[in-house]
């Protein structure tokens, strides 16, 4: 139905999934497929999705609303893109 959670509670049938299943569950996926538990988790997915968004889009108002970041300061901070970005049109900028 179009009210029901995507990703549905196994303790209850009217909650979600919570955050720490879903964190064992990502967990479990970076078992399986051979990857450093300590690298990867449910927060460098979160950031890794907005890194690619930003790299595609280059829209940092976007990733801002999509992380739900009050300052655009903490989205640039957040994404490491500052050097980056110089660099990038720096090399991109002839004399």
């Amino acid at each position: 139905p179009p009210d029901a959670y995507l990703f549905p509670s196994r303790q209850r049938a009217d909650a979600h999934l919570s955050t720490r299943q879903y964190a064992r569950i990502v967990k479990g996926w970076v078992r399986s497929v051979g990857l450093g538990e300590p690298s990867y988790g449910t927060h460098s997915m979160r950031r890794t999705k907005a890194s690619l968004i930003y790299q595609r889009t280059k829209n940092l108002r976007a990733v801002q609303l999509l992380l739900g970041h009050s300052k655009i300061e903490s989205t640039v901070r957040y994404l490491g893109v500052e050097v980056d970005d110089a660099l990038s049109m720096a090399e991109q900028t002839e004399v």
